[in-house]
């Protein structure tokens, strides 16, 4: 049997022959992609973490983004309450200058001063 080694990396290319056996057995040379196998694996276990990783990561930004719009309707809600308690405010206080000035033209809510001098 005859194996040829790549001077680049210095890996085995494997070749076949029918007849080649070693004690009865048929003589195999193991190639570079053969002995990786178990590298392979671990790539394969390394790409399953970093998928659960970037699902992990996904999920999370999803969860922030929506507390981001929860955020931004609650502000927008407040800034509507606080514009709603605003005009609230100034609308009291033209009902109470209207209360103010009607009071003070109606004789029947005059001082009492005014009352006893008319005694």
């Amino acid at each position: 049997m005859e194996a040829e080694v790549d001077e680049g990396d210095g890996t085995f290319t494997n070749i076949s022959l029918a007849d080649d056996k070693v004690d009865g057995q048929s003589a195999v040379l193991y190639t570079k992609q053969e002995n990786e196998l178990p590298i392979m694996n671990c790539d394969i276990n390394g790409d399953m973490e970093n998928q659960v990783e970037m699902e992990e990561k996904t999920r999370l930004i999803n969860q922030v983004l929506e507390l981001q719009h929860t955020l931004e309707d609650l502000s927008a809600r407040v800034d509507a309450v606080k514009e709603e308690n605003l005009k609230l405010k100034s609308e009291n206080q033209v009902l109470g200058q209207y209360i103010e000035n009607l009071m003070s033209a109606s004789s029947v809510f005059q001082t009492t001063d005014a009352k006893s001098k008319r005694k």
